[in-house]
């Protein structure tokens, strides 16, 4: 549905329960209402006709105009939705009650406002009371007429309309619920939408800008300390300096629009540059053992290497880190260890995120203290490999490996 078909639902003309917010709602529901008026064409015409003295009529002019009025400011008004009010209570039960001394007074001719008796429950009781109040209704219309001597088809011409003009009424104004209880619920699913790209957005921000303004840095103190004896690999590293920038830049675009999709074979190499800079030693193994892992669960690999990596130049210390990629049962276990200070503290954003952006990806998130001090990370995804290609589609490749051999993962 279309935002102006939304809005046209919302500011519908005819909104059962609802009170008419402008002149067009109050003529549509005036409409509809003056079609159900004309059963009351039965008991004008009886007053109208001189069956009945003087007073007699007056009374029942003055009854009808009474009803009337009450019947249309309970149809036209507000639905209640919580606990009716004593005053709503009150003017359904007179209104029950003005239709049945008309009806037995003047004639079983007016028992047909009880169809706008049961009508006006239909609208104004909640569905359990409705269900016992309508068919009530109804039965005191059957007797009231059988007791006035009226014939039975004759009284079946009068029930049949009250059961089912109420429960007409009672199915609209459920239907008017649910699509309100609708509305509801996509404008909460579009908030938590909103929320949840808003998180991913955070994330992928503080993963992109954390890892690249580090090396940013890193690049800057190296490119100080070289200036004023070795101009030529300050350069360099300037040179560097605005390479990663502009890619920064890129992946920020990238993040934005959604499509980033980082792999692990970027994020290793770049890892090694990275820790090449900070003067930490990098032994990487297993950056081949990934070959034909879903884009989701190596994406959220490739955050966590660059996570890790980013933590270990920023706030290690270390002059060593391990980065190790090994298959593991059914999972793909990604572990970086470095021999810096280790945890010094709870997690921060980064790897909150981190463990959130391997949950969706079906993975978890382990961190503390390495088996020789420092700081150890695992990051886990299931290892569900894609559909290898046939043989008429596989490239050509190293080496075979012998039947049952474990491929070596080792750099």
């Amino acid at each position: 549905m279309t935002e102006r078909e939304d809005h046209a639902v919302d500011r519908g003309f005819i909104r059962i329960g609802e009170a008419p917010e402008d002149w067009r709602q109050m003529l549509a529901k005036g409409c509809w209402t003056l079609l159900y008026m004309l059963y009351l064409a039965v008991v004008v015409g009886d007053l109208t006709d001189g069956h009945h003295t003087g007073p007699a009529t007056v009374l029942g002019w003055a009854g009808l105009t009474v009803f009337v009025v009450v019947y249309l400011s309970m149809v036209l008004g507000r639905r209640p939705r919580g606990r009716l009010s004593r005053r709503q209570l009150t003017a359904l039960a007179g209104l029950y009650a003005l239709a049945v001394v008309l009806a037995l007074t003047l004639g079983s001719v007016w028992l047909v406002l009880l169809v706008y008796v049961a009508v006006s429950a239909g609208v104004m009781l909640p569905m359990k009371w409705a269900l016992r109040v309508i068919p009530f209704v109804a039965a005191s219309e059957l007797l009231i007429g059988l007791a006035d001597g009226a014939g039975i088809s004759r009284q079946l011409t009068l029930v049949l309309p009250t059961l089912l003009g109420g429960a007409a009424m009672m199915g609209i104004v459920q239907m008017g619920r649910t699509m309100r209880e609708l509305r509801e619920a996509r404008a909460t699913v579009a908030h938590l939408a909103a929320n949840e790209e808003r998180l991913r957005l955070a994330r992928d921000l503080h993963d992109l800008l954390g890892h690249s303004l580090s090396l940013i840095t890193l690049k800057s103190e190296l490119a100080g300390r070289m200036l004023p004896d070795r101009p030529g690999q300050a350069a360099q590293q300037v040179a560097d300096i605005e390479r990663v920038s502009r890619q920064a830049l890129v992946d920020v675009r990238e993040a934005v629009s959604g499509f980033r999709r980082p792999t692990l074979d970027a994020e290793i190499a770049g890892a090694r540059t990275a820790l090449a800079a900070a003067g930490v030693a990098a032994a990487v193994d297993g950056a081949g053992g990934h070959a034909g892992l879903p884009a989701e669960e190596e994406g959220a690999l490739a955050w966590a290497l660059r996570e890790a990596v980013t933590n270990v130049v920023r706030h290690s210390g270390a002059s060593r880190c391990e980065v190790t990629i090994e298959e593991r049962r059914d999972e793909l276990c990604l572990t970086v260890t470095d021999n810096g200070h280790g945890p010094a503290r709870p997690h921060g954003n980064g790897l909150t995120g981190l463990a959130e952006r391997l949950a969706l990806a079906g993975g978890r998130l382990e961190t503390g203290r390495g088996p020789r001090g420092g700081f150890r990370l695992r990051a886990r995804v299931p290892l569900t490999r894609l559909p290898e290609p046939g043989p008429a589609e596989a490239h050509p490749a190293g080496p075979a490996t012998a039947p049952g051999e474990r491929p070596n993962l080792s750099l």
